[in-house]
């Protein structure tokens, strides 16, 4: 009988994933029961983001309500239970440029296998949020000039996000995204581009491996992931959309149960199993230590 916890992958198994040939499909999961279930479905990196933490720590929206340490505490439950490697949402850094490595050096001990950090003015807001404010990109090489001297691992992973193009165009968005991966970020990600024609610039022009956001609902036109591998992107990401079904879910729930009485006639289409859960926890793994220890 195996050990019901797989050990975190390391940086170094995340520089692998990103050198293989192809294009990653990645999620952001909202809490580590459904990290867990990304894993056992085969999805090989995560993404714990700013959006999902608030809301599902906090019940709050993408308004830097989470601090640092509270982040950096569910990075550690959620990279202390996956295998895969999990990416931790740094935001603008939670402050000036020694905040902004002590933010890399919680994540990285939490177990982090890298950080995104982005081009906003504290306080940030979400990145498909409107009014968003920008600090200068020598400023934002400033905060990568930091985050990378404050990694502990060579090959802690550092995303550049850049919010230019709402509020500057695509074009300087791109230049954002170049200045960022010659500063020594080893991922470019321009935040909302807002038609076909900007998603297919991004890659073509950015030199470096590139990062799509997929939020269902944003500003962002949705295409399959063939074709944004096909353009040339290395990692696209589901970000938010395990809670957008998550709260469809729950909210169908309560109106089952408030509204008919009872649960047990959902179907499996709606409602997992016990027994299914209980398998997805590992729960048999736990009971038989003791067996497997004798």
């Amino acid at each position: 009988m195996s050990q019901p916890v797989p050990p975190p992958k390391s940086p170094r198994s995340l520089r692998e994933l990103l050198r293989r040939p192809g294009m990653i499909r990645s999620f952001g999961a909202h809490d580590v029961f459904t990290a867990l279930l990304m894993e056992q479905a085969g999805v090989e990196l995560l993404f714990l983001g700013g959006f999902g933490a608030s809301a599902s720590l906090l019940g709050l929206p993408d308004l830097n309500f989470l601090s640092a340490a509270e982040m950096a505490g569910a990075v550690r439950r959620m990279a202390g239970r996956v295998s895969v490697p999990v990416i931790a949402d740094g935001d603008a850094g939670h402050g000036d440029l020694v905040h902004v490595q002590h933010t890399v050096r919680l994540f990285e001990s939490a177990g982090a296998a890298g950080i995104l950090l982005e081009d906003q003015a504290s306080p940030k807001r979400c990145g498909h949020f409107s009014g968003k404010q920008l600090v200068s990109p020598e400023e934002m090489t400033l905060r990568l000039r930091a985050a990378l001297e404050a990694r502990r691992d060579p090959d802690f992973v550092l995303v550049a996000r850049t919010d230019a193009r709402e509020s500057l165009g695509i074009d300087e968005a791109i230049r954002r995204a170049n200045q960022y991966l010659e500063t020594g970020a080893d991922i470019a990600f321009i935040e909302a581009p807002e038609s076909l024609s900007e998603l297919e610039r991004v890659p073509g022009e950015v030199r470096g491996p590139v990062l799509v956001n997929l939020l269902v609902g944003g500003k962002t036109p949705i295409l399959p992931a063939e074709r944004l591998e096909g353009m040339g992107y290395k990692i696209a990401v589901a970000p938010i959309e395990s809670l957008l079904v998550t709260a469809r879910a729950v909210q169908g729930l309560c109106a089952a149960f408030l509204e008919g009485g009872r649960l047990d006639q959902l179907g499996p289409e709606r409602m997992a199993s016990f027994q299914e859960v209980k398998e997805a926890l590992g729960l048999d793994g736990y009971l038989g230590v003791r067996e497997r220890l004798l």
